[in-house]
């Protein structure tokens, strides 16, 4: 069964991105929001984001409120920040796999790849 997950890792402070608001986005034409979560003390969802006939083959969005976290970290940070909300825009191709899509970020950077 297919599903999709995602977790962040604050690379500044070396550790999980704990409570993080996370929106995905269906991307089909337009832009449909399928759901708002925040990550756990893990910096995961506590379930996958989709899965099973959820899945679908296409485009999405994942919106992440990595400025807002950073912020309540108390970080010095500059106005306007450098990265505050960070978009992945990603394509599934077969909606029987899983494709895990995990946020490495920093006030100053970030990056992403396909996991497993």
């Amino acid at each position: 069964m297919g599903r999709l997950t995602t977790h962040v890792l604050d690379t500044a402070n070396g550790r999980p991105g704990n409570g993080i608001a996370v929106t995905l986005f269906r991307i089909d034409g337009g832009r449909r929001e399928l759901l708002r979560t925040l990550t756990n003390h893990d910096g995961r969802c506590d379930q996958p984001l989709l899965q099973g006939e959820a899945l679908e083959a296409g485009s999405y969005e994942l919106v992440f409120a990595a400025g807002d976290y950073f912020r309540s970290l108390g970080a010095a940070l500059p106005e306007p920040l450098f990265v505050d909300e960070v978009v992945l825009r990603f394509g599934i191709a077969d909606p029987s796999q899983h494709y895990h899509v995990p946020l490495l970020v920093s006030p100053w950077s970030y990056s992403t790849y396909r996991g497993s």
